[in-house]
């Protein structure tokens, strides 16, 4: 069942914040975000502000810029846990990105697993984690950035029991994650984060040639679960669907362009330029009418139940 909105004043002054957020926090995501009808795409910059805010929080960061390692990280994790709790009681906690979730998780009835799986990426940096393995890699993916697709697809309105549309928009989320990943190996490695599979071989800020066998391994991640996403996003009302598949035609552009730039990826911060998103967009409205090729996930790492 659907809650009543809140207010309009306290709503409207939450969505206003939020889209200054998102304005400043991910120029990607908002661009894409246009493309949604107005209430999909309020409810979807309420929901990012409470993830930029745990996420800024947990890294010691401003809008996911200047990034330092918190002296304080457990201290952080239970802050940002307990405000989160507070506010799915329904509690005005006066943290405005909280009270974003507050709002928006009960005009859409948000599942609370998706919630905890995504404070469980954090409790995760807190730790100092590294993936030794692929699967520890995505697990990763999936905590910070599937669940988040996930959530995005019940605003969209997925239903929470359609478990196959739910892990192809966990897909989307963990190509994202690993799109970011990818350009940004050596960013994090400065601030003491490495998401690289110990499997396959240490981090070495010099040695351009590893990291660009790395970006390529990511690479080739963020090609089939984009893929298998696509699949889908076809399930989705038009507009939805034409702003998910922008959202997977710019990051998926990061990915292969630092796959492109080859040792040279890390030189400077590798962004796709808003005249390539508009081609990006563009493309992405043509590909609405097409169906996309099946994908089997038999193979895929699948979130957990």
């Amino acid at each position: 069942m659907i809650a009543d909105r809140a207010p309009e004043a306290e709503r409207g002054s939450l969505v206003a914040e939020a889209e200054r957020i998102i304005r400043n926090g991910s120029k990607s995501f908002r661009f894409a975000s246009n493309l949604f009808d107005q209430q999909t795409r309020e409810r979807a910059w309420l929901l990012y502000s409470w993830c930029r805010a745990c996420d800024d929080l947990a890294d010691g960061q401003t809008l996911g810029h200047g990034a330092a390692a918190p002296a304080d990280p457990q201290r952080r994790i239970a802050f940002i846990r307990e405000t989160t709790n507070r506010a799915l009681a329904g509690e005005a906690v006066g943290v405005a990105p909280f009270d974003a979730l507050r709002v928006v998780a009960a005009e859409c009835a948000i599942p609370r697993r998706f919630i905890d799986d995504h404070l469980a990426g954090f409790a995760l940096d807190a730790d100092g984690w590294r993936p030794q393995g692929e699967d520890d890699l995505l697990r990763y993916c999936y905590h910070v950035a599937g669940a988040v697709g996930c959530m995005m697809a019940v605003l969209m309105g997925v239903t929470p029991d359609d478990e196959d549309t739910l892990d192809r928009a966990s897909d989307l989320g963990l190509a994202f994650q690993l799109a970011n990943i990818a350009r940004d190996i050596v960013e994090d490695h400065g601030v003491g984060r490495v998401y690289i599979p110990a499997e396959w071989g240490a981090v070495d800020p010099a040695d351009r040639d590893h990291l660009a066998r790395v970006a390529e391994r990511l690479g080739a991640l963020v090609e089939r679960y984009e893929a298998s996403a696509r699949v889908g996003a076809a399930r989705l009302p038009f507009r939805a669907r034409w702003a998910v598949l922008s959202a997977a035609n710019i990051y998926g552009g990061i990915a292969r362009k630092v796959v492109a730039r080859g040792p040279h990826a890390w030189d400077s911060r590798t962004v796709v330029h808003k005249p390539e998103k508009i081609v990006l967009v563009a493309n992405a409205l043509m590909e609405c009418g097409d169906r996309p090729a099946p994908v089997d996930r038999t193979g895929l790492w699948t979130r957990p139940r």
